[in-house]
């Protein structure tokens, strides 16, 4: 049992400086001189080296002390870099993984013995003058498949790319499954913390008061540190970008050059999950069929190498991941002709359509305008799986394209999913809540304003706000609730989904709150309208708005994602809340 736990040790810390060699393998290509950055390098391939020996795995050691060999030349200057090298180091990375996930598995190094790649490390290591031919760059998988990833690779967290571990005594590997439990213990006080403030609010009791107070105090406190325990940084997927571009840009004969930024950017592990596949499809896109070979960029007066930036930042209470390349960018024209090809759409329907509108049917099921279909792409899979993945955590999804200059994708996503602030509103005697993130602005109208506030532009109700018309639901006949509201009252609230807006018409608007998200039953998880549900502090329940889907249910918003808007006019992004 204890060699089992010295095992799992060496596991963990073998996956956490494995998922940071990928990166540090490709940024020594770039810069071959660093010596940091190889002396990183080498010590993580001596501690598996040195370890693996203790534990009689002589295939992996093999293999990590020929590489240790010859990063050790590399790290004295008795030898240089070159691809061809480069190339059949990361090849010894793969190896090493692969060895490593079926000792995870079964305590055995697997039955697939890495002979030709041994034989080329003792070639490169011993007659580095015989190196001419560049190996195969791995196969590319297909985009966003179910495939299982490394178990290793799955043990840790792993730091940020070139930063050196802590100091032992100062972190400490917690279960994740003990983290979850712990933010739904959060979950459960946050909820009581809310009903003492309710009941604190009908009483008239001094000490009451100044006990609901502190526990008010602790428990915002407590879930702030909690949630941290859970926050990863982007990094954790960041990382494996740089390996995945080099290996495409070899694969397609490109020049690609990847900028990331921000990658210490934090968010729930959770959701840093969540966003893994498809950022991934993303970036394989881009490299595929977003940016040009090198010849063809050459022809357009563009540098021969392709640039591709990743770049995640917080803003508005929310973790936002952008995702720009310079290559050829989308054809609005293109994708016209495609949709009226497959009769998605008609001619007429299509030539209503703005640009922008024209370039966001990339996330229809099955849509593809690529002449060939490719390892990389070509399908018709995967941009409506990324939607589908994005808005499925609560997130938005952005495209912008300019032909000839490059494509720029925007994600939105929250920075948990537990617990979330939302605004409480009634319809139908029912309480409903909007998260925070899709509301826009607050609209409360009265007397006449009420009574002649909504018109219609070709059956369809609009609100004229500040000039610009934006087309509203009633949330009560969408949800078949009978309406329990004054007819001296108009509340409308305003909500935004992928940088389009619409009102929503209910009974009453309430106060804002922070929310426990629960699970939908089995019975309702059919449904579009609805994102989850939450216990209120008087212990009634309240379900949550999924803000898109009421924009399809109530036919303001098409299925592809824009609104069907009576005037193509979008104000800036932005909130206030307006009362006249």
């Amino acid at each position: 049992m204890q060699d089992l736990d010295i095992l799992q040790e060496f596991l963990i810390e073998s996956a956490e400086n494995l998922s940071r060699l990928d990166h540090e393998m490709v940024e020594l290509e770039r810069r071959p001189q660093d010596r940091d950055l190889l002396a990183s390098i080498f010590r993580t391939i001596h501690t598996i080296k040195g370890t693996c020996g203790f534990f009689g795995y002589q295939r992996l050691e093999a293999i990590a002390h020929i590489t240790e060999n010859i990063l050790n030349e590399l790290r004295n200057g008795t030898r240089d870099l070159d691809t061809p090298l480069a190339s059949l180091l990361l090849a010894a990375v793969d190896a090493i993984k692969k060895i490593l996930a079926s000792i995870e598995t079964n305590q055995t190094e697997g039955d697939v013995f890495e002979g030709g790649l041994l034989s080329d490390l003792e070639l490169a290591w011993r007659h580095p003058e015989q190196m001419t031919a560049l190996p195969p760059a791995p196969a590319a998988a297909p985009p966003l498949a179910p495939t299982a990833s490394l178990p290793v690779a799955q043990a840790a967290e792993p730091p940020p790319a070139l930063v050196r571990e802590p100091e032992a005594h100062a972190t400490l590997r917690v279960d994740v499954g003990l983290l979850d439990r712990l933010m739904n213990l959060v979950g459960e006080l946050v909820l009581t913390r809310n009903q003492v403030l309710q009941y604190n609010a009908a009483q008239d009791d001094i000490v009451l008061n100044g006990i609901s107070h502190r526990l008010n105090l602790i428990t915002a406190e407590l879930q702030e540190r909690v949630m941290k325990t859970r926050m990863q940084p982007v990094s954790r997927i960041f990382n494996q970008f740089p390996r995945v571009v080099r290996d495409l840009a070899t694969a397609l004969n490109k020049q690609i050059t990847l900028e990331i930024e921000g990658a210490e950017t934090e968010l729930d592990r959770t959701l840093v999950e969540a966003i893994k596949d498809p950022l991934t499809h993303i970036v394989r896109n881009s490299c595929d069929h977003g940016i040009e070979a090198p010849e063809e960029r050459l022809r357009q007066g563009k540098p021969a190498g392709g640039r591709l930036a990743l770049r995640a930042f917080h803003e508005g209470g929310q973790v936002n991941i952008e995702i720009a390349d310079d290559g050829a960018g989308i054809d609005p024209q293109r994708i016209r002709a495609k949709v009226i090809e497959r009769g998605i759409l008609s001619a007429e329907q299509v030539a209503r359509l703005s640009d922008r509108e024209v370039v966001n049917l990339v996330f229809l099921p099955g849509f593809s305008t690529a002449q060939a279909v490719t390892k990389v792409s070509g399908r018709g899979v995967g941009m409506d799986v990324v939607r589908t993945h994005i808005e499925g955590i609560g997130g938005t999804v952005e495209l912008q394209s300019r032909p000839g200059q490059g494509t720029t994708l925007l994600i939105r996503i929250p920075l948990t999913l537990a617990i979330v602030p939302g605004l409480l509103v009634n319809a139908g005697g029912e309480r409903f809540v909007i998260p925070q993130l899709s509301l826009h602005e607050l609209i409360r109208l009265e007397g006449d304003a009420a009574r002649n506030a909504i018109e219609f532009v070709h059956a369809t109700p609009v609100f004229r706000r500040r000039n610009v018309l934006l087309p509203v639901a009633d949330l009560c006949q969408i949800l078949n609730l009978p309406a329990q509201r004054n007819a001296e009252e108009l509340n409308i609230v305003i909500v935004q989904v992928d940088g389009r807006r619409f009102g929503l018409i209910v009974d009453a608007i309430n106060d804002t709150e922070e929310i426990v998200v629960k699970p939908l039953w089995h019975e309702l998880k059919s449904l579009n309208c609805y994102a989850g549900a939450t216990i209120m502090g008087d212990g009634g329940i309240a379900l949550i708005l999924d803000v898109a889907g009421i924009g399809v249910r109530s036919g303001v918003i098409a299925h592809s994602g824009q609104t069907a808007t009576a005037n193509e006019a979008v104000e800036p992004a932005g909130g206030s809340i307006d009362s006249r």
